[in-house]
């Protein structure tokens, strides 16, 4: 019913001259379509058009101050990222005020808003397969909304951002939050064990964080009962626990949480498994040592990890 009452908002206020403009999906980027939840101004066309099964997204909740954002919420889940170049003629503001009144009519929650140099200026880049804040957050005349949209199968927020003077255009960043699917990697310490006898190291994914973050999930349990196996059946072992990233967001604020999380492993192994602290040195090491690239969702997925690493 949503997604019909927001269509239904968007044909009921982008009325022009007596009768809505058409669309032209016949120069629509190939393969790109419209959000099922938010339709698109009329008369834009589709020129960028990104996809993400599930990954990570900084939600911009004030201005931007140079590299990051005063107050913003991360957040995981499926983010749909699509840009329109709009008609001549019409201002961003127009664009903007008509998204805005449709959002309001379906629902959504309005988290923030701001106009101009109102917004901030930076160089802060998003997720580069998502694409990127500095354009938009730099380009004037601008406007940008974040949006909250509250569903029992799980809640979608909405960036969005008009900009332009002679050719105005428009960027939807849809995120639909969900928990990522658990339990499709396996660890056994019979299988660690054989990587470090083979290659000196094991790379384990079924320890998990939430986005940004050094606190270690529940559903961790498993693979760290199974590491703590390991360890208890050769106690002459020593490893390194590494953290990895994937290359999103500044070099250093990735080394510094791929060392925190590496720290927690530690410290769970340490005080709930007895595991003896001088057999472990955690050490992070971020984006530096990638096993895939970080080009695609798959890539940086596999880069996400710890390691056990043979002293």
């Amino acid at each position: 019913m949503k997604k019909n009452l927001i269509r239904a908002c968007l044909a009921a206020t982008l009325v022009l001259g007596g009768g809505a403009l058409g669309f032209a999906d016949n120069t629509d980027r190939e393969g790109s379509k419209d959000h099922p939840l938010i339709s698109r101004y009329p008369g834009c066309t589709i020129h960028e058009y990104e996809t993400s099964s599930y990954a990570q997204f900084t939600l911009p909740l004030s201005r931007l101050g140079g590299d990051k954002f005063d107050k913003s919420l991360p957040l995981d889940g499926k983010i749909t990222r699509i840009g329109y170049d709009c008609p001549a003629g019409r201002s961003p503001l127009e664009i903007y005020r008509n998204i805005e009144s449709a959002l309001k009519g379906a629902g959504f929650a309005t988290l923030f808003t701001c106009a101009e140099d109102s917004c901030g200026r930076g160089s802060y880049y998003q997720n580069p397969r998502i694409g990127n804040y500095e354009e938009n957050w730099n380009y004037g005349p601008r406007y940008h909304l974040t949006a909250k949209l509250e569903r029992p199968e799980g809640d979608v927020y909405v960036h969005m951002a008009a900009w332009g003077t002679h050719a105005p255009a428009a960027e939807y960043d849809i995120i639909e939050v969900r928990p990522m699917d658990t339990g499709l990697v396996k660890v056994d310490a019979a299988a660690l064990a054989g990587d470090i006898t083979r290659t000196g190291h094991a790379a384990i994914y079924g320890i998990y964080f939430d986005t940004g973050k050094a606190d270690i999930k529940p559903e961790s349990d498993a693979a760290l009962g199974e590491i703590s196996k390991l360890l208890a059946q050769d106690a002459s072992l020593k490893v390194y626990v590494v953290g990895h990233t994937d290359n999103q967001g500044m070099l250093a604020s990735n080394i510094d949480l791929s060392k925190r999380r590496a720290d927690a492993v530690v410290k769970v192994l340490t005080v709930k498994y007895n595991i003896a602290a001088a057999r472990l040195s955690p050490q992070g090491d971020g984006p530096t040592a990638p096993v895939a690239s970080n080009d695609s969702d798959e890539g940086r997925a596999k880069n996400r990890r710890v390691e056990l690493v043979k002293q």
